[in-house]
C-alpha cells in the first residue's frame, strides 16, 4: 500500500491558488455608474491585458432601453474609451440581444486596443463608424 505525500499535495495546492490568485488578479472590472438617461441599465467593462500588451475589452450592460426609444431617437449604441495620451475612440457598436421572456435588452461588445483605457462611455448614435461622439450620453465610468 502506498503513503499519500500530503506534503507534497499541500505544495501542489498552493501552486494551483497562486496561480488561480494572479490569473484572477490580471483583470480589471469597472462599473457603468447610474444614469438618468435610461435609468434601469446597469452594466460593467472587464479589461485584461493580453501576452501582446493589448487590453482586451468586454463591456456588458443590462436593462437596456431601445435606442429608438430615446429622445431623441437613434438606432444605434456605440461605446467609446477615453485614453491617456491619445484622446477618445470609438471601439464600436453595442451589440444588442434581446430576450424571448423579456423586453429588457442586453447590450455586449468585446475588443482589444493598445491603448490604456482611462474611463468607458456610451452614446446613442445614427452611424457606428464616427470619429465624435455625439451629445447623449446614455451610461458612463468614472476615470479609473
Amino acid at each position: 500500500m502506498n503513503a499519500i505525500n500530503f506534503r507534497n499535495s499541500k505544495g501542489n495546492m498552493f501552486i494551483f491558488f497562486l496561480i488561480i490568485f494572479s490569473l484572477a488578479s490580471c483583470s480589471k472590472k469597472i462599473q457603468f455608474t447610474n444614469s438618468a438617461v435610461v435609468p434601469a441599465a446597469q452594466g460593467y467593462v472587464k479589461i485584461e491585458k493580453d501576452n501582446n500588451r493589448n487590453f482586451l475589452m468586454e463591456v456588458k450592460i443590462i436593462n437596456l432601453a431601445n435606442p429608438q426609444r430615446l429622445q431623441p431617437p437613434k438606432p444605434i449604441y456605440v461605446v467609446w474609451m477615453e485614453t491617456e495620451n491619445t484622446g477618445t475612440k470609438n471601439i464600436g457598436q453595442l451589440k444588442i440581444i434581446s430576450s424571448y421572456f423579456s423586453n429588457n435588452l442586453e447590450g455586449i461588445l468585446k475588443a482589444v486596443t493598445p491603448f490604456k483605457p482611462a474611463r468607458f462611455f456610451i452614446t446613442a448614435e445614427q452611424r457606428a463608424d464616427i470619429q465624435f461622439p455625439g451629445m447623449q450620453v446614455v451610461l458612463k465610468t468614472n476615470t479609473f
